[in-house]
């Protein structure tokens, strides 16, 4: 695989991990290094990119430099019970062109998932998120995204490709492999009535900030369903990551954060982990880069913590529920190694979607179909495939 795009973890950095503790994180994974290149990559689980590319962060100038402030706090902490091997690839920097930046990106993540590597990206600009989704085309599969961020980020498809137009150009652009988009943390008075419609007619999920606030624990499904998670930092309170030149009063705290990135860590889909939009010029005290180095830790943790419990194949290590609602019959299933929940569309045999025929939800869901209300999410996704 040709990763020659990317350059070696600076000398200083590994100066800093030298005087960490010898049970740092960053003296127990295999690093890119000016002296030794590219670490081998077998059995590798997780690979760390930093990408220095920030001309598509709209209205905040300085993204995508000084990344290694990050690499800093995340190599001075201590790995949990960790058994998944990990490596840091280095730096992509910026191409003579941001198209140049969006195909390595895309070819880099690509050569990785085939590897069976999860990517961990720390950006620059949020609109590296189109060519993560890019890096799926080779795979020949429909994806998920889901974003966690104040804004939907449509725009237009006239405005190009940016951090706040990047979803409008992955929704239109062919080939056209996502099957759902979810929104974890919009704020209604960021997003126009057409976006907000437009989410709902292409049977989107959006949750509105105060909705995941009250109970952060309706999101596990949503980033169980994910192959892409893609986190815009703005989408935290400007008092607890202030390095975000768009950073405004109200959004998540940074438990919320972690909360969020460990659940997307024990997803047994997510296959690529993106945090955004960190400019070190408003990062007081480097409040915000300990911020992200923690999520990080928090996503390693939870690939660690997987379950395994994805019920593609047999399902006879899950109880079966079956509820009768209105004129459909619901099936549900609990795994027994986890607890957690699904439901099932029936598809017609060889249908396209058949890996979205089993949708991740919760007890409530179940509880609702009881009482004959047909699970929202179950409807939404139906609707995609007839």
């Amino acid at each position: 695989m040709n990763f020659d795009y990317l350059f070696p973890v600076d000398d200083a950095i590994l100066g800093h991990s030298s005087r960490y503790s010898d049970q740092s994180i960053g003296n127990h994974i295999a690093i890119h290094t000016k002296q030794n290149g590219i670490p081998d990559l077998n059995d590798v689980r997780l690979a760390i990119i930093v990408i220095e590319e920030g001309r598509g962060a709209i209205g905040n100038d300085g993204a995508g430099q000084e990344l290694d402030e990050i690499r800093k706090h995340l190599y001075q902490l201590f790995p949990g019970n960790w058994m998944t091997k990990i490596a840091d690839l280095g730096n992509l920097p910026q191409g003579n062109t941001i198209e140049d930046t969006y195909f390595a990106v895309k070819e880099i993540l690509s050569n990785l998932m085939k590897l069976n590597i999860i990517p961990i990206i720390i950006g620059g600009g949020q609109d590296l998120t189109y060519a993560n989704y890019r890096a799926y085309d080779s795979l020949e599969q429909s994806v998920n995204i889901v974003s966690v961020d104040n804004k939907f980020d449509f725009g237009t498809i006239q405005d190009g490709i940016s951090s706040q137009s990047y979803l409008s150009s992955i929704v239109m652009e062919k080939p056209n492999n996502l099957f759902n988009y979810s929104n974890i943390g919009y704020q209604t008075f960021f997003n126009s009535q057409e976006e907000i419609d437009l989410i709902n007619d292409l049977f989107f999920d959006a949750y509105r900030l105060g909705e995941v606030a009250k109970n952060i624990e309706i999101v596990e499904p949503v980033l169980r369903d994910a192959d892409i998670v893609s986190i815009d930092i703005g989408a935290l309170r400007n008092s607890e990551a202030p390095a975000n030149n768009n950073a405004t009063p109200n959004g998540f705290y940074g438990e919320d954060l972690c909360v969020i990135s460990r659940y997307a860590g024990i997803s047994d889909k997510v296959s690529s982990f993106g945090i955004y939009e960190y400019n070190y010029k408003f990062d007081n005290k480097r409040q915000t880069a300990q911020l992200i180095a923690q999520a990080v830790w928090y996503f390693i943790e939870g690939v660690n913590c997987r379950s395994n419990d994805y019920p593609f194949g047999t399902k006879d290590n899950y109880q079966k529920y079956i509820i009768p609602i209105k004129d459909e019959i619901l099936n549900f299933y609990k795994s027994d190694k986890s607890g957690r929940w699904w439901m099932e569309i029936n598809f017609n045999e060889n249908n396209k979607y058949e890996r979205h025929s089993l949708i991740p939800c919760t007890y409530q869901d179940y509880l609702n179909a009881n009482n004959q209300e047909i699970p929202n999410r179950w409807y939404k996704t139906l609707k995609k495939v007839v």
